[in-house]
Order: C-alpha cells, then sequence, then structure tokens
C-alpha cells in the first residue's frame, strides 16, 4: 500500500494559502516517516468559494476520508483535533502525547 497522502484544498479568495502551509508543515513534522505526501490545492475560485478541505487517502482503494470540511465541521480545525484525526487513519498506534491528554479531560 502506498504511504498515505493528504490533501489541503483552500479558498483563494478568501487567501486561506498560509493557514494552508501552516496546516501542512504541522501534519509533516508531527507524521514525518508516515506520510508520503501533503499537497495544496488552491479550490477552483467559481466553484468552491470559501471552502477549506483536509482530506487523507490512507487506504488501497485511494478514495479520499475528508477529516476536516469548513463548513461541515464549523470553522477551522484546532491542530490538536486535526492530528487526531489524521492518526486514526495513518497510524492509530502512534502516541500524540499532550493532544491526546488534552481530548480525554
Amino acid at each position: 500500500m502506498p504511504a498515505p497522502r493528504i490533501v489541503i484544498t483552500y479558498c483563494v479568495r478568501c487567501r486561506w494559502l498560509l493557514r494552508a502551509q501552516w496546516y501542512a508543515a504541522e501534519l509533516l513534522q508531527t507524521f514525518e516517516s508516515e506520510l508520503g505526501e501533503v499537497a495544496l490545492r488552491p479550490a477552483a475560485k467559481d466553484v468552491e468559494a470559501g471552502v477549506f478541505r483536509i482530506q487523507v487517502s490512507a487506504s488501497d482503494d485511494g478514495v479520499p476520508t475528508t477529516v476536516w470540511n469548513r463548513k461541515r465541521d464549523g470553522g477551522f480545525p484546532d491542530i490538536a483535533e486535526l492530528k487526531r484525526r489524521v492518526r486514526d487513519l495513518v497510524a492509530p498506534e502512534m502516541s500524540l502525547g499532550h493532544a491526546d491528554r488534552s481530548a480525554n479531560r
């Protein structure tokens, strides 16, 4: 099975590139040996206004799982929550240290 791939789709008109880059850097740093790629995808200007979506392709069929959708989930993810959702798909046995402890409160 190929290494998991993450795609962060962001709204260009909303100027969310820097936010997308920050999430990408956080995920790459946390999952440095578990991920194959983190891609940044600008949304089509006329089709997907206001989009901010993070998808993980971690299965053999290559069908991505949406781990965060700004419109569905309400705003932008807390980084600890995003890391937990990604971890659950790409490395369920991995400990996230303090991020796991804060979820159990």
